[in-house]
């Protein structure tokens, strides 16, 4: 029997509504799934805004409030919101399995993508053609990161006690090491508490969808029940059901392996990364760049700017640069398996513990979203916390720009303030016009995330082969 997606309100009409959408069935959902995640480009914003056009424009599933306020709880959760987002909607519409689906196709063109970008950067990343692309990319993932600083900050900082914990992450992070997960969470307790006093410094500042606002009807409108009751035998079933799906494979890899193996490190890393990345995919980006380079030393930094040029370039979640992250350690420590095998088997597994949390987020979630509705404390919080993600994306703004213009850095250390600095003579002059052009096209000329990193691949391979680079 096919799942349908039906309305059930509070009050059914008597007649069908003139201009209804008809009833549509899971069948019928699979390649509306499969479009949006083949135009998800663009990082978080791009995909939600994709989501939107075809969600609520196109398509008309779900109305504008209820999408905006499905987006409103995925921004609460650790790790990435859009495809928690595609997640929700699936569930809502067809219950577990079309939240399956949704999830599902949201990440399979990144996870078919990003594996063979780092097959193809760890057998020929150092040939003088493809390592010209990625020089290229580096210089305008910079641009896009400063977008992403500017686009939340504009959203998120609504007055000076946002703009002070913003500068706080930033200075903890930058210049006292502080943990990401830390500083996440400082910055939600002040927020929880500030929120709860009422104080108005910490009321939400709105979160846009990207899109307009369309009129219904919709096929779920503003008044649909939950499609399943908050009920604690349903949140103890799929607590068991996700938590094994999860944690077992997580388990059977430390008992086989132990824990200083690299395949350990990775599912433990990662899973503990699933637990507190709030703030969506920069914020993540900026705690996996800081642990897997500094801690770990799984890859280098100019690396890390190859895989998000990779992310930034392919359909999906811009998190599944974490998958490139995983195959590069566990190609680098292989043990006694074949290094591309190794490297496989690294990248899928850290592609499991990063997403499988995501649909038990949803899953427990979803049916007690409505108590979430207008809870000032939970509100403060989430101001809080995305206010703290805005320093801490600038912190990665500044780690990208320091290790993409400059080849070498040095450690500057006064007091308990550390930081790297770079070393004048490392200057890359080419990097440097790169990255400066790629700003310029981004906030000057308004020009696309897509086109402004395919353009400065271009001129990374035209000035390898004038032999410039």
């Amino acid at each position: 029997m096919v799942a349908t997606a039906r309305i059930q309100t509070a009050s059914e009409p008597d007649a069908a509504v003139p201009g209804m959408p008809l009833p549509v069935t899971l069948t019928q959902a699979v390649p509306v799934w499969a479009r949006i995640a083949t135009l998800s480009f663009g990082g978080p914003a791009g995909q939600i805004a994709v989501m939107h056009r075809v969600l609520v424009e196109e398509k008309r599933w779900i109305s504008e409030n209820r999408f905006l306020h499905a987006l409103n709880f995925c921004t609460l959760l650790p790790g990435p919101e859009a495809q928690q987002l595609a997640t929700y909607v699936g569930w809502l519409m067809h219950g577990i399995r079309g939240g399956l689906i949704a999830g599902g196709l949201f990440v399979l063109p990144g996870i078919v993508a990003i594996m063979a970008l780092s097959w193809v950067y760890t057998l020929y990343g150092h040939v003088g053609f493809v390592a010209a692309i990625f020089f290229g990319l580096k210089a305008a993932v910079l641009a896009i990161v400063l977008q992403a600083v500017i686009r939340i900050g504009k959203r998120a900082l609504k007055g000076p006690v946002m703009v002070g914990i913003a500068a706080a992450a930033f200075v903890g992070i930058f210049f006292l090491d502080m943990p990401f997960p830390m500083i996440v969470l400082t910055a939600g307790v002040i927020g929880y508490l500030g929120g709860r006093a009422g104080l108005p410094q910490f009321k939400a500042g709105g979160h846009g969808g990207g899109g307009k606002v369309v009129e219904g009807p919709f096929l779920f409108d503003d008044h649909e029940l939950p499609r399943e009751r908050a009920e604690v035998g349903h949140t103890l079933r799929m607590l068991l059901a996700w938590g094994a799906i999860w944690l077992v494979p997580v388990a059977a890899i430390l008992l086989a392996f132990g824990t200083d193996d690299v395949f350990a490190q990775i599912v433990v890393f990662f899973s503990k990364m699933a637990l507190v990345t709030f703030g969506g995919a920069y914020a993540v980006l900026s705690y996996v760049a800081q642990q897997a380079v500094e801690h770990y030393g799984w890859l280098k930094p100019g690396e890390m700017l190859d895989g998000l040029g990779m992310a930034e370039t392919t359909p999906g979640p811009l998190i599944m640069v974490t998958q490139f992250v995983g195959f590069l350690a566990a190609y680098r420590s292989p043990g006694s398996i074949p290094p591309l095998l190794a490297g496989t088997l690294g990248g899928l597994l850290t592609t499991w513990v990063t997403f499988a949390p995501c649909f038990l987020w949803i899953f427990v979630g979803a049916p007690y979203v409505e108590r979430l509705r207008g809870n000032r404390a939970l509100v403060g919080a989430l101001s809080a916390i995305t206010a703290a993600v805005v320093g801490v994306i600038l912190n990665l703004a500044v780690w990208f720009a320091l290790h993409s213009v400059f080849t070498e850095t040095r450690p500057f250390t006064v007091g308990p303030v550390g930081v790297d600095v770079p070393v004048p003579s490392s200057l890359n002059p080419w990097a440097l016009t790169l990255a400066a052009t790629a700003v310029l096209a981004v906030f000057r000329f308004k020009i696309g995330m897509v086109p402004t990193l395919s353009a400065c691949a271009a001129a990374g391979v035209a000035l390898n082969v004038a032999g410039l680079v």
